[in-house]
């Protein structure tokens, strides 16, 4: 089974008109509003300035396809001199007793133009070069935190999700206690090695009593086709009959992304009970290897609407891309797949 590609993509693209999102527009965290049958996006975007600094945007669409951008102002920027200062990024999106729950990856100071692989990067960072400071300042180490909003407009920060001395992304809450637990996975850079049994970052699963007090992680999957050696968790987990539906990432041997999905017990998300053998989504056309970071495609929300799975994902780390299927027939394919 594959996802069908929007035929008209880019859905969303860079708007030269704004600074601040001139250069990039992709990874979306996304959210169907039924009450106001509205679909929602909340976008990662920079402009052409050599430090890369970077900013979540918001566009709203009736049908899922159109969207229109609701401000020519950013709807959350990092903070002066915060813990988040230099970049807000790739946001998750749940809802919980009327109150948006968004994650986002940031880092103390931007991250410059990464693609172009020089020593400039270094620059950017006044602590690099020096002793005796925190390693999250020394090494720009990426981390997550969260932020709750009623309405997308007015955000409180609420505090890093995870261990401040480890570089740790990708991290998605599960929309409701089960158990009596806070979920969350996530997907930390330095777990790998011997102590850890894996070669390559993978996606951890973790739970508390407290969303700013998440622990007792454990390895959620590992490598295991011959497309993933890499993986990180994409979309909120969307609750379903048969279980919590979840799509990943995994970066092959060739360094190009591809998508797969989960589909996690109702009562312990920990198990496995089904998971895509093959990949439902890869990098092929000119808008997802074509950009910033070429091959990648980045899913950071998922929708449904009747039976409709809409997909949003970002393109070459540049662009937004629409992908579709119907919940019936993924939860299918999926119930045939082992685990």
């Amino acid at each position: 089974m594959k996802l069908e590609k929007y035929n008209e993509n880019p859905i969303l693209s860079p708007n030269p008109e704004n600074s601040w999102e001139s250069l990039v527009t992709t990874n979306p965290g996304a959210w169907y509003d039924e009450n106001k049958d509205e679909f929602l996006l909340l976008y990662r975007a920079a402009g052409n300035d050599d430090e890369h600094i970077i900013h979540l945007g918001l566009a709203k669409s009736k049908d899922g396809i159109n969207f229109k951008r609701v401000s020519d102002e950013p709807v959350l920027s990092p903070s002066e001199n915060g813990p988040d200062g230099g970049c807000i990024e790739d946001p998750r999106i749940i809802k919980m007793n009327g109150y948006y729950y968004i994650t986002y990856a940031a880092r103390p100071f931007p991250p410059g133009k990464y693609w172009l692989d020089d020593d400039s990067l270094q620059l950017l960072n006044p602590f690099n070069s020096r002793e005796n400071i925190p390693i999250a300042l020394k090494n720009n180490l990426t981390r997550s935190y969260l932020a709750v909003t009623k309405d997308l407009k007015i955000f409180q920060r609420v505090g890093c999700l995870t261990d401040p001395m480890v570089d740790d992304r990708d991290v998605i809450l599960f929309p409701e206690k089960i158990n009596g637990k806070y979920l969350m996975l996530h997907r930390p850079m330095s777990w790998i090695g011997e102590a850890y049994g894996i070669e390559y970052p993978t996606i951890w699963i973790a739970e508390g009593d407290d969303w700013l007090n998440m622990g007792n992680s454990k390895i959620l999957i590992k490598p295991k086709y011959n497309w993933e050696n890499k993986l990180g968790g994409n979309t909120p987990p969307i609750k379903t009959e048969r279980g919590w539906l979840t799509l990943y990432h995994a970066v092959g041997p060739d360094d190009k992304y591809r998508i797969g999905a989960l589909l996690l017990d109702l009562s312990d998300p920990s198990i496995v009970l089904h998971r895509t053998p093959d990949w439902l989504l890869e990098p092929e056309e000119w808008y997802e290897l074509e950009g910033f970071y070429n091959g990648v495609i980045f899913p950071c929300g998922m929708a449904v609407k009747n039976d409709l799975v809409y997909v949003y994902y970002g393109g070459a780390d540049k662009y937004i891309g629409l992908a579709t299927c119907s919940m019936k027939s993924l939860l299918k394919y999926l119930l045939s797949c082992p685990a």
